[in-house]
């Protein structure tokens, strides 16, 4: 249980290192809502500037039932909004698919989830402008809906 401990706190300091360098100002969670395919979940993501392109660290906190295990998450960034997504994506983030689970210490439900780290090869202000929606889905073999959806402007 302390390795687990001891590798949060690895993580975490190396999240915080690696923003060092980027004012507050230009660090933004972004809450994502669970659509009618995944009710009663939560999830969020973190922008932060990277050169000429945007890191997105995401945690998803649940995911539909029976979906398979590990469970394999797709990404996307389309131009519009939730309520009005382009028809199709502008970025897929799709290099892996793969989930990572965490899981501070054994027992601790609350805290579970599952980490993705995503690049957008788009600058952070643009990508902040208002114009462009995150959509988290499910793989096709899970039925291929998306069950997470937030605007990043």
């Amino acid at each position: 249980m302390k390795i687990v401990s001891s590798l949060a706190l690895v993580v975490a300091v190396g999240w915080i290192s690696g923003c060092a360098t980027t004012p507050d100002s230009q660090i933004t969670s972004v809450p994502l809502t669970a659509t009618v395919y995944n009710p009663g979940h939560f999830a969020q993501a973190t922008l932060a500037p990277m050169g000429n392109q945007t890191d997105i660290r995401l945690f998803i906190g649940g995911v539909p039932l029976g979906t398979g295990s590990p469970a394999r998450l797709y990404t996307y960034v389309y131009s519009g909004s939730c309520a009005s997504l382009g028809p199709k994506p502008a970025y897929e983030l799709n290099q892996s698919v793969n989930a990572q689970f965490y899981t501070p210490e054994l027992g601790a439900r609350d805290s579970r989830g599952i980490h993705l780290r995503k690049s957008v090869p788009l600058a952070y202000a643009a990508l902040r402008s208002g114009g462009y929606a995150l959509v988290v889905r499910g793989s096709p073999a899970d039925g291929g809906h998306d069950i997470f959806c937030g605007n990043l402007g």
